[in-house]
């Protein structure tokens, strides 16, 4: 647990120092692979791009800047701002708020109309809102799937960005062990069509690349699970690669 708080406070201290006082930095937060700066003056961060890709540079993180939620407008006003910046032709179908993270969720039939050229719609959402604004396609079918999915999104905001900066803390500290060690292992989906499958481990972590289903085989269906090289309780991640049935099918369960 030292490690971990001296790796925040080194990082605490570098952006402090490499950040102008009038940019009032309030707090430097992990949010899983990004460290997320939120600042009480964020114009002074938005209106200088460079300072902040310079720093992200230098430090070899990525970053991310957010207003502190004091200084946010309210949600009625940046709602009413978003509709007077983005075209009518975008035809936005719905806008939701992100409090812990300081998003402004859009989603519109057309959201190429909403980022605008080269992003300079969404720059001037944030200018004028303080809030970030995340675009979404509007499902060209209305979908009931989609929209529980969104909606569970939403609603766990506090607890997702919990787990975030829980796993920011671990990507962001110092290796524990100097002389580490690699194995792959085949779960599924090697000399076959289906249930692909594969047990990455480190001497530091341990993630599961894909997770499919053969649904063409029923007797051989699921990857190999049972292999007592998994763990899921020690698992870190689940990484898939694109939404197929053979590389994602058996996330859910």
């Amino acid at each position: 647990m030292g490690s971990h708080n001296n790796e925040y406070v080194d990082i605490r201290e570098a952006i402090n120092d490499a950040l102008p006082k009038s940019a009032a930095i309030s707090a430097v937060e992990y949010e899983g692979p990004e460290i997320a700066i939120y600042s009480k003056a964020p114009k002074i961060l938005l209106d200088d791009g460079d300072m902040i890709k310079s720093l992200a540079r230098k430090m070899r993180k990525r970053i991310v800047v957010r207003s502190a939620p004091e200084v946010r407008i309210t949600h009625e006003d940046a709602e009413k701002a978003v509709r007077e910046l983005v075209p009518a032709d975008a035809e936005i179908t719905s806008i939701d708020f992100d409090d812990s993270r300081g998003e402004v969720i859009i989603e519109a039939q057309k959201p190429g109309l909403v980022i605008g050229r080269s992003g300079t719609t969404l720059r001037e959402i944030t200018r004028h809102t303080f809030w970030r604004p995340t675009v979404m396609r509007t499902p060209p079918i209305e979908s009931k799937l989609i929209k529980q999915i969104r909606y569970i999104i939403q609603s766990e905001a506090a607890s997702r960005n919990k787990s975030f900066r829980e796993i920011g803390r671990r990507i962001h500290r110092r290796s524990l062990v100097d002389n580490g060690w690699i194995r792959l292992t085949a779960m599924g989906g090697f000399r076959e069509v289906g249930r692909q499958c594969m047990l990455l481990q480190t001497s530091e972590s341990s993630i599961l690349i894909e997770c499919g289903v053969n649904v063409g085989t029923p007797t051989r269906a699921f990857p190999r699970l049972d292999m007592p090289e998994f763990n899921i309780d020690k698992l870190d991640a689940v990484v898939i690669t694109h939404a197929h049935l053979d590389h994602c099918g058996m996330v859910p369960f």
